[in-house]
């Protein structure tokens, strides 16, 4: 296990190096317990990481940093079957949602994004929230009740059955003022600003699997908006994106199609 921790701390290390940052910085919202309410704001110990000894060149360091993200996007996948297991300390996590809030771009740095981690008993509650508004959707007529039991209620209890949910927010307040000040791009900053957020959910993504987690990411809104915003006291303006579930890999990852890259992609002026 310790060696497992070493290795993922390791691989962590070259991500976030490769969005141009020697620190990893712990600054996330966090929702440990309802009473909480998401309010915290942690300001944390930084905490910074050697990647190389002194005696290493710089193209021997950025061959083997590229080589580990590469590596790290290989090895993301998408998990349904996951465990309450964690490889690593909840402080991980935390520091791995610091560096993403901190180090991935934002169009014009608007830094419209917003992040809330529920964990242990706070990830099965949203979960509940998920399966109780479903069954409200059934009660209304609006699915069928065979469709509920048979197909979506089994892939919401698999969702609770992980260690964890990171929910994706933007947040339009600061979205706004970029739009009245650059008016020409008015149309463009909230695009952009999602374009920002999906970076975010990519960096999660694969540096959870880098930790030893399994994910997959799920877009449960805007049913869930409500009674999610309610029971964690989170502003009403802020828009819901996407949810990364994420737990011990209790299944191998199914064989992933590849189209051609050279359908893909063209590249010009090569030497």
């Amino acid at each position: 296990m310790a060696s497992r921790t070493l290795r993922s701390a390791s691989k962590l290390h070259s991500i976030c190096r490769s969005f141009g940052s020697t620190t990893c910085t712990r600054y996330a919202f966090a929702g440990p317990t309802p009473s909480s309410q998401i309010k915290r704001h942690l300001p944390l110990q930084r905490r910074s990481f050697s990647s190389s000894s002194p005696t290493s060149s710089p193209a021997a360091t950025t061959m083997s940093t590229t080589d580990a993200l590469i590596q790290a996007a290989q090895s993301r996948r998408t998990i349904y079957k996951l465990g309450k297991n964690s490889p690593v300390p909840d402080s991980k996590i935390e520091e791995l949602v610091n560096a993403a809030i901190l180090h991935v771009p934002s169009s014009f740095n608007t830094q419209s994004t917003r992040l809330v981690v529920l964990l242990h008993e706070e990830h099965d509650q949203l979960w509940d929230i998920n399966i109780e508004t479903f069954k409200g959707l059934v009660a209304a007529g609006t699915i069928p009740e065979q469709l509920f039991q048979n197909q979506t209620l089994p892939k919401l209890q698999g969702m609770k059955a992980g260690y964890g949910t990171i929910l994706f927010y933007e947040d339009p307040a600061h979205i706004g003022p970029f739009q009245e000040k650059f008016a020409i791009y008015k149309d463009l900053f909230e695009p952009w600003a999602e374009h920002s957020n999906a970076m975010h959910q990519y960096f999660l993504w694969t540096g959870l699997q880098s930790l030893g987690f399994g994910a997959n990411l799920q877009h449960y809104n805007p049913l869930i908006d409500t009674p999610v915003a309610q029971n964690w006291n989170i502003p009403t303006d802020w828009r819901l994106i996407s949810q990364l579930i994420f737990g011990s890999n209790e299944e191998a990852a199914g064989e992933k199609v590849q189209k051609p890259v050279e359908e893909r992609v063209k590249i010009f002026g090569k030497q």
